[in-house]
This record gives structure tokens, sequence and C-alpha cells, in this order.
């Protein structure tokens, strides 16, 4: 069984990815983290942004679960993906070097990295 910070560091070994943290969606704890990921706030503030983000697209009539979030600023991408597991969801959250990186590309490869991480 590969450890976490095994998988997190696969996850930062993609082009352009200076940081990932994986965060239980609920209570905002910080299972762990690699790279350039403690600048960006805690986990607290992270999973209260998703919870916020869910309400306000439930309220809006979105249907269905929230997938993930996309935040892009001039030099970054912060990109989290809800990762459902049994029990509650986790939050698999990556910060992105905005010119080294493919948007499309690196939310894919993330994307099916995630399900490795809770392996």
């Amino acid at each position: 069984m590969r450890t976490l910070d095994t998988s997190l560091s696969e996850i930062l070994s993609l082009p352009g990815v200076l940081g990932a943290a994986l965060v239980d969606a609920v209570t905002g704890l910080t299972y762990g983290a690699v790279g350039e990921w403690e600048g960006t706030g805690g986990g607290i503030e992270l999973s209260d942004l998703t919870g916020l983000l869910a309400e306000r697209l439930n309220q809006a009539g979105a249907t269905g679960e929230l997938e993930s979030v996309i935040i892009t600023s001039r030099r970054r991408h912060h990109v989290t993906q809800v990762v459902e597991r049994r029990g509650d969801a986790v939050l698999l959250t990556t910060v992105l070097d905005r010119e080294r990186t493919n948007l499309a590309l690196a939310m894919r490869q993330i994307a099916e990295r995630a399900g490795e991480v809770l392996a």
C-alpha cells in the first residue's frame, strides 16, 4: 500500500504542479500536503469555500454534487477536486504554475490520480 505522501508527490511531478494537498471536505483537516500548498490558506478555509459554493449552486438550481473549483490568478491556477469515498468526501487541491500548465490537461491528469491518492 502506498503512503499518502508518495501519492501526493506523484501529483507534484506533473508538469506545472507546484503543490498539492488532501483535505477533509467537512472538517478541513489536512491529511497531507507537498510543495507550495501551505501559502494558499488552510484546509478549514478550503472546506468552507467549497461547502459555500456547493450550497449556492444548489440554491441556484444546479443539481448533483460539486465536482471541482478552479480559481485563476495572474500567475497560478488553484484547482480543487472533490473525491468521493465511503463517508465524507475529501478535497484534492493543487497549485499550478499558469505559464507552465495546460489547465485542461492538468485537470485530467489530476483527476486520474485522485483515486490513487486514497488507495
